[in-house]
């Protein structure tokens, strides 16, 4: 059986198939990240799922593309723990952004972009993935992202710029005040996931004014940055996009793509199920040749 996943720093989509292609099951499972989580806490995440621990065993290729795991370095932290879980298996990991190439891709070279907890992007060909300019995270980047958006709702509330009637529901909502904040943020592990949570109090109010201006100014910022970077995007080239924040506010994102003179293509929430079918049917990983 093979096990194919994607994985943002929030949440990982886990997919289990048999020889036949068939899916034995699918379990929605915390994401992990080497930036964040070590090779000890990969193994305590999967040995706490009891389903997918009941095929561990059985399971003989695993291809793990996460955020996050963009060197030989860190991709090895997570395949460490992987390996410690799926003692039999082949085990493949890969970036996130490599997922979202392959799930966006429909045989014509594209730029493939994520606009989920984090952000990034890359061109690819059909074969090959290029990267312009680095994903800079939750501090120094991320335009555009969940974490982005909860970063400036969260910073507005702070300094009190948030609109009356949401500040009001900013308080309702979630009662929280400076000292907690800033200790989440500045303490507390995992603090673009912590940010990133915000981004669903603008999903409640996504019509309100306010929150369309702050989602219009991140999209456009990561037009800016991480699409306009290719000459291909001026080009004409299709611009496809994955992951929660994309989906949303898919009329904004759509607006934002033509008032930057960009080819908007598609945009899919949850790009592992595009994924599976590629790894079936154009990389073949259910033939033994495959590894």
């Amino acid at each position: 059986m093979v096990f194919i996943v994607e994985s943002g720093s929030t949440k990982a989509d886990w997919i289990l198939l048999d020889a036949s292609a068939n899916e034995v099951g699918r379990w929605s499972v915390k994401g992990l990240n080497p930036y964040f989580h070590d090779s000890d806490e990969v193994e305590r995440t999967l040995r706490a799922e009891s389903a997918i621990m009941g095929h561990a065993a059985a399971v003989e290729k695993v291809f793990f593309y996460g955020a996050g795991c963009s060197s030989a370095p860190l991709n090895a932290v997570i395949a460490k723990g992987l390996k410690r879980v799926f003692e039999h298996a082949h085990v493949v990991v890969d970036h996130d952004l490599l997922a979202a190439a392959y799930a966006t891709f429909f045989g014509e070279p594209h730029i493939a972009c994520i606009l989920g907890t984090g952000s990034n992007s890359c061109y690819f060909d059909g074969t090959s993935v290029r990267e312009e300019v680095p994903a800079l995270a939750y501090i120094l980047g991320d335009e555009g992202s969940a974490s982005y958006i909860g970063k400036r709702l969260v910073r507005d509330f702070l300094y009190k710029r948030l609109p009356a009637d949401l500040m009001a529901a900013f308080v309702g909502t979630y009662g929280v005040g400076k000292n907690e904040i800033i200790h989440s943020v500045y303490n507390e592990p995992n603090a673009n996931v912590y940010l990133a949570n915000y981004a669903r109090f603008a999903g409640d109010h996504a019509e309100h004014p306010y929150v369309q201006e702050i989602v219009y100014e991140g999209f456009k910022a990561f037009i800016e940055f991480h699409v306009l970077c290719f000459a291909e995007a001026r080009q004409g080239a299709q611009v496809n996009f994955v992951g929660s924040v994309a989906k949303a506010f898919e009329p904004l994102l759509q607006k934002a793509c033509a008032d930057s003179g960009v080819r908007y293509g598609r945009t899919q929430a949850k790009p592992v199920n595009r994924l599976v079918e590629y790894h079936v049917e154009v990389l073949r990983v259910l033939e033994p040749q495959s590894l």
